[in-house]
């Protein structure tokens, strides 16, 4: 893990991410490569950040074995929903005949959610700032410059695309959230409760 690289690659993001995508369209780096130096560091900061938020602050009578669940159920869901939704990125610019390369999708899907990765992990570890995630749309307009950079879609089809793109993510993150939720209520109430 290269802890510099996630924070200069998160840094750029947020603060001009225009030139960080010229970086990233430039660069060849590998999907593995983005994934253990940002994707994974910063769902691994928000699933430690749900941990000790669900142990120290949103219900201390339950069993630390609550807490392991919690947190590994912000890990799944995050790290199912981003490759989830770099598999429906692809397939939306496959339709869209904007290319089919999952790396180019992958890190479309993993850099632009940065902003929603780091207000989760203010909000999983403080449930009271749960309105911090606002910030997160942040991310739209990383995606969209993105696109434009990465895809370089025709101007009648930015508009669909990115259209089609979130809303199958939010589709994709819903449904996960209330199967691993439903899941992780069930494993604690019937084995450690």
């Amino acid at each position: 893990m290269d802890f510099r690289f996630l924070y200069h690659r998160t840094k750029y993001f947020i603060i001009n991410p225009g030139k960080a995508w010229e970086v990233v369209h430039r660069e060849e780096r590998p999907m593995m490569f983005v994934r253990d130096s940002f994707f994974l560091p910063l769902i691994l900061l928000v699933t430690i950040s749900a941990f000790l938020g669900s142990m120290f602050f949103i219900n201390t009578t339950l069993k630390p074995m609550y807490s392991v669940l919690a947190a590994v159920n912000t890990f799944l869901f995050l790290y199912l929903g981003v490759y989830g939704s770099a598999f429906v990125v692809r397939e939306i610019m496959r339709a869209m005949d904007l290319g089919h390369d999952f790396l180019v999708a992958f890190k479309l899907v993993a850099y632009s959610m940065a902003p929603i990765f780091l207000s989760l992990t203010v909000s999983r570890l403080f449930e009271s700032l749960l309105f911090i995630n606002v910030l997160g749309l942040y991310g739209l307009y990383i995606f969209w410059i993105g696109m434009e950079a990465m895809v370089n879609p025709p101007d009648h089809k930015k508009l669909p695309m990115i259209i089609a793109s979130v809303v199958s993510m939010l589709i994709i993150f819903f449904l996960l959230q209330v199967i691993l939720s439903k899941l992780t209520q069930t494993l604690y109430f019937s084995i450690f409760a």
